[in-house]
């Protein structure tokens, strides 16, 4: 395949179809990474040699116009001498380095055109270099994303996983039947410092007695000075038949 056709394809085309049909998407960008470095290491030597040959040919494009001056000098020196037929043969020979040097200024010209085009082809080939490098990175993200999943949930349907599971329930109903006895222990033990959470529900308690016994003083209080009902003098009088 020609270099220039080859790019084209390349830059044409469409990695999700590609990707989509693939039998193993991973593989498939990696192919189309390597063939895009290939064919821009290819289009990068094609601008080199392009750029060299351009440079020998404005080089011969200056020495045939100095050429085309040193004729014109001899016609010139021809005619001084009367020899008009040297003078025509110089110009003849002026009119061939003219020739050459014209036709190699056209070269020139689509030689910069395909440097042009180069140019343009290597900026894409390294954007769609680029892109095929996220999708590369992108693919083996997510492969390996579905491989840990594919290891986790085969780790979590393991008997292993799920005896260590029953080793550990049991683990820790040793550890809350220890705490239990622990606190059997302590119970009705006067020795047992208070905590701190202890001694500040005493101090709120003692508080609370204290308002209770303020208050069931002052209730006894206000009974003992309420006032008397006075006693009478007279002798009943005996009820009536």
């Amino acid at each position: 395949m020609g270099i220039f056709s080859r790019t084209r394809d390349i830059i044409a085309a469409n990695f999700n179809d590609m990707l989509e049909k693939a039998e193993d998407p991973a593989k498939m960008i990696r192919l189309i990474i390597l063939e895009m470095e290939e064919t821009l290491v290819e289009v990068r030597t094609s601008s080199a040699r392009t750029i060299a040959d351009q440079k020998e040919m404005r080089r011969h494009v200056t020495r045939l116009k100095t050429l085309q001056a040193d004729w014109e000098d001899k016609a010139e020196l021809a005619l001084s001498k009367d020899r008009e037929d040297l003078a025509r043969a110089a110009l003849l020979e002026k009119k061939k380095a003219g020739d050459m040097a014209d036709q190699l200024s056209e070269e020139i010209a689509v030689l910069d055109d395909a440097l042009r085009a180069y140019e343009q082809d290597i900026e894409k080939l390294q954007s769609r270099l680029r892109e095929a490098r996220a999708r590369q990175n992108s693919i083996a993200a997510r492969l390996q994303s579905a491989e840990n999943r594919v290891k986790l949930r085969t780790v979590l349907s393991s008997e292993r996983v799920e005896d260590a599971m029953i080793r550990f329930d049991q683990l820790e109903r040793r550890v809350d039947y220890a705490e239990g006895r622990a606190e059997a222990m302590s119970m009705g033990d006067d020795s047992r410092q208070p905590s701190l959470s202890d001694e500040i529900a005493a101090l709120a308690a003692g508080d609370r007695i204290d308002a209770d016994l303020a208050s069931l003083k002052r209730r006894m209080a206000g009974k003992s000075e309420a006032p008397k009902a006075p006693e009478s003098n007279e002798t009943p009088k005996p009820a009536a038949d």
